[in-house]
């Protein structure tokens, strides 16, 4: 795997590139982390990237301004920059550009969403795990955002979405179910699982996300990622 980061015509933004080398061109995921605009959580990141490397994806993490240089709004404009990016070296990158799909958490979610209602978005599925719809807590991340959900649309790629009812920051009736609900009524398909344990911020919910993440774990949460796989795989591109 070679692994470089590419600069965005947007400032403070960027994007890792986890780069499997294949004789044939394969699905892709571009990976938004969460961090509430403060920082690029590696929970969400690098090793979310690797452990999807490792089932035939090539994997990309955007890296979007945060801290001092948070704005919602040039977060959205570096994601399309990521994906114009990689649609247009698809080749050089062994990417399928109709197996592309978006994978956000928390804000990133949200900033996921966003782009995958946009009517020229590239996004060919989505994942948003826990994933912040409503902006009922832009003061506390010191941003001002939107609700994604009143921008669904017939158009929006198919959605795959998971929670825990455990979640205290963005909880499932104020987010997820608003979300799922836009979904329906735009009869996009979508996937929905909200687990009775895990929390906010998990990650993979395994070992490998935990040993970073304060040892946060939970196996019948971290069923989330093979679920997410099935998912992907029976879509019909």
């Amino acid at each position: 795997m070679k692994i470089k980061n590419v600069p965005l015509t947007e400032p403070y933004s960027s994007i890792d590139i986890y780069h499997s080398k294949s004789a044939v061109a394969l699905p892709g995921v571009v990976i938004v982390p969460g961090g509430s605009y403060n920082q690029i959580m590696e929970r969400d990141s690098e090793r979310v990237a690797i452990t999807l490397a490792t089932q035939a994806f090539q994997t990309f993490v955007i890296r979007y301004p945060v801290v001092e240089h948070k704005d919602y709004q040039a977060a959205k404009r570096a994601l399309a920059q990521a994906f114009d990016y990689l649609v247009a070296h698809a080749t050089e990158l062994n990417l399928d550009p109709q197996q592309l799909g978006v994978l956000g958490f928390s804000a990133g979610g949200q900033l996921a969403a966003a782009y995958s209602n946009q009517p020229a978005t590239k996004a060919k599925f989505v994942g948003l795990g826990y994933p912040v719809i409503r902006p009922l807590i832009d003061q506390r991340m010191g941003v001002t955002t939107e609700d994604v959900a009143q921008l669904v649309t017939a158009q929006t790629p198919p959605t795959f979405m998971w929670g825990s009812i455990q979640d205290g920051l963005t909880p499932f009736a104020d987010h997820l179910a608003v979300y799922a609900a836009a979904l329906a009524h735009a009869d996009v398909p979508f996937e929905l699982h909200e687990f009775s344990t895990g929390g906010h911020g998990i990650a993979l919910a395994n070992k490998y996300t935990s040993i970073v993440n304060y040892d946060r774990a939970d196996e019948h949460m971290a069923k989330w990622f093979p679920l997410f796989l099935d998912w992907v795989h029976q879509l019909k591109f």
